[in-house]
């Protein structure tokens, strides 16, 4: 076991020097904008940081994707980077994810696959890569997801016996935590898309994977980052459903609206992640629970989310004036 927490500090404090030492670099100015809840100028480099963080360890415990992964995970970090640097159109970045998204299903599922899968496959893991930026818009709260998520991954694929996917997921929580020293409120750095996208890429490619190489069924991804899925998903149904341009910076996710309504950036991440606590924790028991019991936990996360969803919507149209 010690080799394995070696590495996992390798990585956080490879991540910590670097995040640290980039906070201080006045580079990629994160401006306040219509969709930010900062009132200053954050520097939009933590996200070369965290990489170098989870390559570090990665030299120790590198996952074994195919090329054609790590191909599309070196695509995302250098067109992300560069639209943090200098920006680049939308469809740029939409079409990016979704070349990224294809070569890895195409790496990951059988020949044999249904088409419609392929394709289901394909949008999720694009999904997945903007959600985890739009999530990203609240001190602490991606580096959070991150830690839980993947130490989620790690625990699971330990108990699977996957020593090495096991291994290479605990770097990316560890490099997280790492991050998250300089990036939880008062936020120093954020993560950048060339931190968020490559990050909802692993988180989608990894859940794939470890479901390919049947450490967990294929649900087990979607609810260890159900907090992020559930109010992106739903914040983008709702805005379209009222007619909203989506593609437009917008403050209307779930967690945008409770820093909002009082609850602020420390108040939000901390409940937060308590949710995310709880819906690894979930996930991890349903792994070793029967049919019923799987049914009965997801069945109480979906009222969970509901009602949640509901007392923030209520509470919101009530909010004073200018909230």
């Amino acid at each position: 076991m010690l080799f394995p927490l070696t590495i996992a500090l390798l990585s956080l404090a490879s991540a910590a020097l670097a995040v640290g030492w980039l906070s201080r670099r006045r580079v990629a100015l994160d401006q306040p904008n219509a969709r930010s809840l900062h009132e200053k100028p954050v520097p939009r480099t933590g996200g070369i940081g965290l990489i170098s963080g989870i390559a570090a360890g990665w030299m120790f415990a590198l996952p074994d994707f195919p090329w054609p992964v790590w191909a599309g995970l070196v695509l995302l970090f250098g067109i992300s980077l560069a639209d943090d640097l200098r920006g680049l159109p939308a469809i740029v970045r939409l079409l990016t994810h979704l070349a990224a998204a294809a070569l890895a299903v195409h790496a990951l599922l059988d020949t044999g696959t249904p088409n419609g899968i392929l394709i289901a496959a394909a949008l999720a893991i694009g999904w997945m890569c903007n959600l985890y930026n739009f999530m990203d818009g609240s001190d602490g709260l991606a580096g959070g997801m991150t830690v839980i998520g993947f130490s989620a991954y790690a625990a699971a694929a330990w108990m699977a016996g996957g020593e090495s996917f096991y291994l290479a997921n605990l770097v990316v929580a560890a490099a997280a935590g790492g991050f998250l020293i300089h990036n939880f409120h008062p936020a120093r750095i954020f993560l950048g898309d060339a931190g968020s996208v490559p990050l909802g890429f692993l988180a989608a490619v990894s859940g794939l994977a470890g479901w390919q190489l049947d450490f967990w069924p294929w649900w087990f991804p979607l609810l260890v980052f159900s907090p992020f899925i559930v109010d992106a998903s739903v914040t983008l149904a709702r805005r379209l459903l009222a007619g909203a341009h989506i593609w437009e910076a917008h403050r209307d996710h779930y967690y945008q609206r409770l820093v909002r309504l009082g609850l602020g950036h420390r108040g939000t991440a901390l409940a937060a992640y308590a949710l995310m606590a709880a819906g690894a924790a979930a996930a991890l028991a349903s792994l070793k629970a029967c049919a019923l019991s799987q049914h009965a936990i997801h069945a109480g996360f979906f009222l969970a989310y509901s009602l949640l969803i509901l007392a923030i919507e209520l509470a919101w149209r009530r909010r004073p004036d200018g909230a």
